[in-house]
């Protein structure tokens, strides 16, 4: 008997034939009957491939390639063929099939968040009000869960309410671009409830769901979130959405309708073991992409850096970031050319101008030897860049933990490497460094350099600053000038130096200038003074000046930063001090310290216990100004010395050397003091009181003065070198005398 065909088969037989004429085959093969079987979405056999999850996509390409026919032009062609089969064509023009992508391989893979993924589909197996919504901070997976889901969907790991369902992603900002005409937007969303009702099989996702508040409404028209209430609330079509906790308090729970109709799913950042285990999961996409290997300790050192010195962001997305851009920095290191190639393809430049030189004057002789030449240089370029192309490809790329901690330097303006030899080297002699610039406080300086050492190491309290200090002590004896060193010390620039003074802040209102002002002030989105400048700069030295002269209220804040290592501003964002050295200064009892009140007649006594009978009187003052919970808090209250006429003659050399450098740059002058000079500059400028100030200020007076006069006189000229002396004769003045005319590059003399 002749056998029958099905209807569905006969089309099939059908279709062959006209994919064998196509490929200009003379006969049909089995080629061209599984073409066909693969097109035609009505039959048993491409549906048993589809569940298989058998990708349908590659096997029609590997047909065509074992045919030898082209396959860029027709990549597209089965997807777009299969949707527009279907019958939800406006939702396949304004949607993303995430199970479609899911069956090609296309989604990265979803590690963890499987309690996440069974409450979705709990929910979303509920008789009403079925809608899931994902809420979590920006950056901890909450699209991932969705993707996972689709994933799930096509393994076939689902309940049977799920099983074969189709997971779509609407594309608003798609659906609203181009609609012209009043309604036309309401058409094309209602288009896409209607076929999503009929379908019966499509699950819809809307990332950012906030959006659908005003989405597409014009005046006395609908937005989104009205058309899709109805349909919401009747279960007749089932909705996921993804939100920030802060959008969804802003849009969604404002509308009560809108939001009873879902089910909040909140999405936790993930511990660090998790984070962990999710890079180790994505490893393989972004070494595959970056054409590397990627280390397990660059996988932990992403994870424990990003905790520790991004506090902005969330994880695993920041971690996943840094190591993304640690992947990207690794591979472009090389990727200029050598300076070889560069040079010889200059010459070559050189050369062709040599040739049309040549050609002008009819030497075509000379031309065609110049031609040789560069035809030469050529080869020798293609020969150098075969074999540095050669030489990149063979090499091996690793990125490390180092390479993470170099982008997250970058990143933060925070020193994350270990320590090299030479920092070592120099936190080793941060003593001597600091004692160039502040003369006669050693307490003050090691116990600086102390804490600056303990912090740089790692050994510090990781939720607190590297160091707090009280400096206290009279005006002029190096507070300020101390914390200058330091910044310039360990950050190479004074500029690193964040300095508040403390006079501004008297009033009791002054307190939000810190922060910045509260909701409904001028200046609310600005931002505060402080926290901008740390936020900017997580990595500094902070000096409160004068911090007596500050109202008590402003001290509270201080409080939460001395113990916390961090404040909140006005638009609660944590802003993280835990990097930063802060040092406050006062002249609390200083009247103490200039002088001390001595019993009896031991007015003359030793400088050791007077020093300390001193500190005793001024930390009692202390203790009278501040609280004792602020006191509390601080690492260190330093005591500093007055200075002796011994500490002004080594700060004289100093402040001379600073003039020297001035007076060189700008004339080209050479100063040369003499010991006498600077004895009597010592003289004039000591006064136990007011400390190394009125130094500078004799220094002004009797020196810079004499130097600007004796120049606009014509005494002295430019580029010569001065010798500063004293006369001798009684009168004790500063005289100076020009000495020789110095060339450009004579070198400073002291």
């Amino acid at each position: 008997d002749d056998m029958e065909y099905s209807p569905v088969a006969a089309r099939v037989l059908e279709a062959a034939d006209q994919e064998s004429r196509r490929y200009k085959s003379k006969l049909v093969g089995t080629e061209h009957i599984l073409i066909a079987i693969l097109k035609s979405e009505n039959c048993i056999a491409s549906r048993l491939l589809r569940t298989l999850s058998v990708n349908v996509q590659k096997i029609y390409i590997d047909i065509l390639n074992t045919m030898g026919q082209e396959t860029n032009a027709v990549k597209g062609e089965l997807y777009s063929e299969e949707k527009s089969e279907g019958n939800t064509p406006t939702l396949d023009r304004y949607s993303r099939d995430l199970t479609q992508l899911a069956r090609e391989g296309k989604l990265d893979p979803v590690i963890g968040r499987d309690n996440e993924m069974k409450r979705v589909m709990q929910i979303l197996s509920r008789r009403t009000k079925n809608n899931p919504v994902l809420i979590g901070e920006p950056g901890v997976g909450k699209t991932a869960v969705v993707e996972g889901l689709a994933q799930l969907i096509v393994q076939k790991n689902v309940p049977e309410t799920l099983l074969d369902k189709r997971l779509v992603t609407l594309d608003l900002s798609g659906m609203i671009a181009g609609s012209k005409y009043r309604g036309e937007f309401e058409e094309r969303i209602k288009n896409v409830i209607n076929e999503v009702i009929q379908a019966e099989d499509v699950l819809l996702f809307i990332d950012e769901i906030h959006t659908i508040i005003g989405a597409g409404s014009a005046e006395g028209s609908m937005d989104a979130s009205n058309i899709l209430k109805p349909s919401l609330a009747r279960g007749e079509l089932q909705l996921i959405g993804a939100t920030t906790i802060e959008e969804y308090r802003k849009h969604i729970e404002k509308d009560a309708a809108l939001e009873r109709r879902f089910q909040p799913i909140t999405v936790e950042e993930p511990s660090e073991e998790e984070s962990y285990e999710i890079l180790r999961g994505l490893r393989s996409k972004y070494e595959e992409h970056h054409h590397l290997t990627i280390t397990d300790d660059a996988l932990k050192a992403a994870v424990s850096l990003s905790t520790r010195y991004i506090s902005d962001r969330f994880l695993p997305d920041k971690a996943i970031d840094l190591i993304d851009e640690a992947a990207s920095r690794v591979r472009l290191k090389d990727f200029a050319e050598p300076e070889e190639i560069q040079s010889l393809e200059k010459e070559i430049s050189r050369l062709e101008i040599q040739k049309e030189t040549a050609i002008r004057a009819e030497a075509y002789e000379k031309a065609a030897q110049i031609k040789k030449k560069q035809e030469k240089k050529k080869g020798k370029i293609e020969a150098i860049r075969q074999k540095w192309q050669k030489e990149r490809e063979s090499k091996k790329l690793v990125v490390e933990e180092g390479n993470i901690a170099d982008v997250v330097a970058i990143w933060t303006k925070i020193p994350v490497k270990k320590l090299t030899e030479g920092e070592s080297e120099r936190l080793r002699k941060l003593e001597e460094v600091l004692h160039q610039r502040v003369i006669g406080q050693d307490e003050a300086v090691t116990a600086v350099a102390k804490a600056i050492r303990r912090g740089r190491v790692g050994l510090k309290d990781p939720k607190r600053p590297i160091g707090s200090f009280l400096f206290l002590g009279p005006t002029g004896v190096g507070k300020t000038e101390l914390s200058k060193a330091l910044a310039e010390a360990i950050f190479g620039t004074e500029n690193a130096l964040i300095r508040v003074d403390m006079s501004e802040y008297m009033e009791k209102h002054s307190v939000s200038k810190m922060v910045g002002s509260p909701p409904g002030y001028v200046g609310y989105e600005e931002g505060g003074q402080l926290s901008e400048k740390v936020r900017r700069n997580p990595y500094s030295v902070i000096l409160f000046d004068e911090i007596e002269k500050a109202h008590p209220d402003v001290f509270n804040i201080l409080l939460q930063v001395l113990d916390d290592g961090h404040i909140t501003d006005a638009q609660g964002r944590k802003i993280s001090f835990k990097n930063t050295i802060i040092i406050m200064t006062s002249n609390a009892g200083a009247e103490r310290i200039i002088a001390p009140k001595l019993l009896g007649f031991a007015s003359t006594s030793d400088v050791k216990v007077d020093h300390q009978h001193m500190q005793e009187n001024v930390m009692q003052e202390v203790r009278q100004l501040f609280k004792p919970e602020f006191l509390n808090r601080i690492d260190e209250t330093i005591v500093f010395h007055q200075l002796t006429k011994a500490n002004l003659t080594s700060i004289i050399d100093i402040v001379l050397e600073e003039i020297n450098k001035r007076t060189k740059e700008h004339m080209g002058l050479v100063l040369e003091v003499t010991d006498e000079a600077k004895a009597y500059l010592v003289d004039v400028g000591y006064d136990k009181k007011y400390g190394a100030r009125p130094l500078k200020r004799a220094l002004q007076n009797q020196l810079e003065d004499k130097i600007a006069e004796a120049i606009l006189d014509g005494e002295v000229k430019e580029n010569s070198t001065v010798l500063v002396d004293v006369d001798r004769e009684g009168q004790r003045k500063i005289l100076l005398k020009t000495l020789k005319r110095a060339k450009k590059n004579t070198k400073e003399v002291k």
